[in-house]
């Protein structure tokens, strides 16, 4: 080959070796899909499009024994079905919502209380904003990401998935405990919503 053809190469091969040094760093602050960050039994994700829904619906099919949540708002449809399919194969699920999941318009709190989940509204305090999954006594899942669409794909939020943490899992199970004694179960909208298979449900009578 020429030298000049061999300079050319050169050349090119230097300017994509430093169009990749500059442009890798850039994307990895935008990350397209699931990326997480873990370090000693906590893993780390962010959104938008970081994963947070992905790995909650993860973390609720691995459970065996019990799910304890407590939301702000609720809408995320992956998240309601992994709830009911958990209770489905036998797992012990509550749920407490802040009172504004009585009026919200795609509030997932009907469906989940017509796949036989207990739920309850924390009608005592402004507003109920913790955003807690408890599952099996050992993982915990919490942040500032609600269980929401909006939070998965528009939003900038975190979450933290900590695992086998037992003094910290009795920190956060102690004071789930404390918003259930004072909260009231939901008993659910007047004609609002769907159930579970789709189909609209009927007003009941008054």
């Amino acid at each position: 080959m020429p030298r000049r053809n061999w300079y050319g190469a050169f050349l090119l091969l230097a300017a994509v070796i430093g169009a990749a040094a500059y442009i890798g760093p850039v994307l990895g602050q935008f990350p397209d899909g699931p990326a997480a960050n873990s370090e000693d039994g906590v893993t780390c994700y962010f959104s938008p499009s970081g994963g947070c829904t992905e790995a909650c619906v993860a973390e609720l099919q691995r459970a065996q024994r019990s799910i304890l949540i407590q939301a702000y708002s609720f809408t995320s449809t992956p998240i309601a079905k992994a709830l009911a399919e958990a209770r489905e194969r036998g797992v012990d699920v509550t749920v407490i919502l802040d009172k504004s999941q009585r009026t919200e318009q795609y509030s997932a709190a009907d469906f989940v209380l017509h796949a036989g989940i207990r739920t309850y509204i924390d009608d005592k305090h402004a507003i109920a904003h913790n955003k807690i999954m408890l599952i099996d006594g050992r993982t915990i899942i919490t942040g500032s990401f609600n269980f929401t669409k909006q939070a998965e794909t528009s939003n900038a939020e975190n979450m933290l998935v900590i695992r086998d943490k037992p003094t910290l899992f009795t920190a956060y199970e102690d004071n789930f405990r404390r918003h259930l004694d004072h909260s009231v179960p939901y008993e659910g909208r007047e004609g609002a919503g769907e159930t579970a298979s789709g189909t609209k449900r009927r007003s009941r009578s008054r």
